[in-house]
């Protein structure tokens, strides 16, 4: 299933975000129906599918963490993963080029690589978003080990800080390139202890997301990863 484009600078839509992940399920307490436009599940063999639903909890958490910072943004639920949060690099290529094929504005990532030798595979995609004006948000670095491909050039990067609010962002200088600092926690469960929810560098990839999609929302001029970073840089006071 397909959308309209949304989100380009001077269209007048709401920010768009693919959400590449387990699916999500919906309605559900943290993610409205309503923000949902559609989806497409991508089978590591190759087969495509509209069977977007997520039954592992992984993208409904991602996409609800989005949505809580970016209520107007609307999402597209990407699946890769079925029956465990394990893809190949060949349907994670696929899933990038579906984003940027339909003109959507931001890519969420809550997974990666840390096998370098995945990364010429993963550039010419990354290329064909940054020439379309899409934006890929994905781990930069995790476990003091490069991530990929959100180390990649032309990719918003993102570092997860225990000590960061949920609601906030930083911008940090790294040895590969500057990158985004923000919290690990998704959103709370009344009565459920913080370390006791999920967390983790893909929940940081998510609230960076919606915190870009917030951001994006009042600066639609803002194309590449760069200007993001000198963006959230600038707005930390905001």
């Amino acid at each position: 299933m397909s959308g309209p484009t949304g989100g380009r600078p001077g269209s007048g839509r709401p920010i768009t975000v693919a959400v590449v992940d387990s699916g999500a399920h919906v309605p559900h307490p943290h993610l409205p129906a309503s923000v949902l436009l559609g989806g497409v599940a991508l089978r590591p063999d190759g087969g495509v599918t509209d069977d977007w639903v997520d039954r592992l909890g992984h993208g409904t958490a991602a996409a609800a963490a989005i949505h809580e910072k970016a209520p107007d943004a609307r999402l597209y639920a990407v699946k890769v993963f079925e029956q465990a949060l394990a893809t190949n690099v060949e349907t994670l290529v696929r899933a990038i080029d579906w984003a940027t094929g339909r003109g959507i504005r931001l890519v969420n990532l809550s997974l990666g690589t840390r096998n370098k030798l995945r990364e010429p595979e993963l550039a010419p995609a990354i290329e064909r978003a940054v020439a379309g004006g899409t934006i890929i948000v994905s781990a930069h670095e995790h476990e003091d080990r490069l991530w990929y491909p959100g180390s990649m050039p032309g990719v918003v990067g993102v570092v997860a800080d225990p000590s960061q609010p949920r609601d906030a962002a930083a911008v940090v200088e790294l040895p590969r390139g500057r990158a985004m600092r923000t919290s690990p926690y998704p959103r709370p469960i009344p009565g459920v202890p913080p370390e006791r929810n999920m967390h983790g560098i893909s929940f940081a990839v998510a609230n960076a997301t919606g915190i870009l999609a917030r951001l994006l929302d009042r600066h639609p001029e803002v194309r590449t990863s760069a200007e993001v970073l000198r963006l959230v840089a600038s707005s930390v006071t905001e």
